[in-house]
């Protein structure tokens, strides 16, 4: 069962940070990509729910108010006139689903901070950090405080070795899919309504590309650089979900 996609507001108001608690599927996606899943969605929440089965190659089925019938219509019609793109998922890190009840909860905060990371069954040398609950490195203890633990990944790791940065909003989700010729970005606004003037930086060096959002179209990628080993732009505004396409240098 997929939950409904958005904004946490109970957990948001209770909580003693001022980051929102986002509800999000993507982990669960990523965690068993042969799994079927189903969302029984309340009124206002099935076009995000669409976008994100679309941007994680999801198998769903979606369980619609009658009340978001056009709305959802339109996301279907938006992401059936994009451009095909059968990529596989990047990730700066594994964790291994060795089934400790934290493992979820762990994989979810994760997502939920845009480390992107790859579900394995045991550690891979294709990817330097490799996150076994339990294990002497990242103890039980560690990950039963989720926020703590995030934060020891994201500086074992590095901001210079993320794939994907963001900057401009706490409530966009990134995946991030590509091969050696082309990446495609897919960003996932769970607060709803239109996010304005986010900022993102890309590990690597690529060639200005193509980007879309539903309900506006194309977007332009402005003050698009490439430096250091790194690309970064801005885009003015996106609504529920936007897809940048990019091509690598050469």
């Amino acid at each position: 069962e997929a939950l409904a996609p958005g904004v946490d507001r109970q957990v948001q108001v209770a909580s003693a940070t001022r980051s929102p608690y986002l509800i999000a599927n993507g982990w669960r996606f990523i965690k068993n990509r042969s799994a079927k899943y189903r969302y029984s969605l309340p009124a206002g929440k099935a076009a995000l729910a669409a976008a994100e089965s679309y941007a994680y190659g999801a198998d769903t089925t979606l369980q619609v108010a009658t009340a978001d019938l056009e709305s959802v219509g339109k996301m279907l019609a938006f992401l059936s006139n994009l451009p095909a793109a059968e990529l596989p998922g990047l990730a700066d890190l594994a964790v291994v689903d060795n089934q400790h009840a934290l493992v979820e909860e762990v994989m979810n905060l994760l997502a939920r901070r845009n480390l992107l990371f790859a579900a394995v069954t045991a550690p891979d040398s294709r990817y330097p950090i490799n996150i076994r609950i339990g294990s002497k490195e990242y103890s039980e203890e560690d990950a039963s405080d989720p926020n703590a633990f995030a934060l020891k990944i994201r500086r074992q790791l590095t901001d210079e070795r993320r794939s994907v940065r963001l900057y401009g909003s706490e409530t966009v989700l990134c995946r991030l899919t590509g091969d050696d010729a082309r990446i495609r970005l897919h960003l996932l606004n769970y607060r709803g309504g239109k996010v304005d003037g986010l900022r993102i930086r890309l590990r690597g060096a690529f060639r200005k590309g193509q980007a879309r959002s539903d309900q506006i179209g194309e977007i332009p990628l402005e003050n698009f650089t490439v430096s250091d080993g790194a690309t970064e732009f801005s885009i003015p505004v996106m609504n529920l979900y936007a897809v940048i396409d990019l091509q690598r240098e050469k």
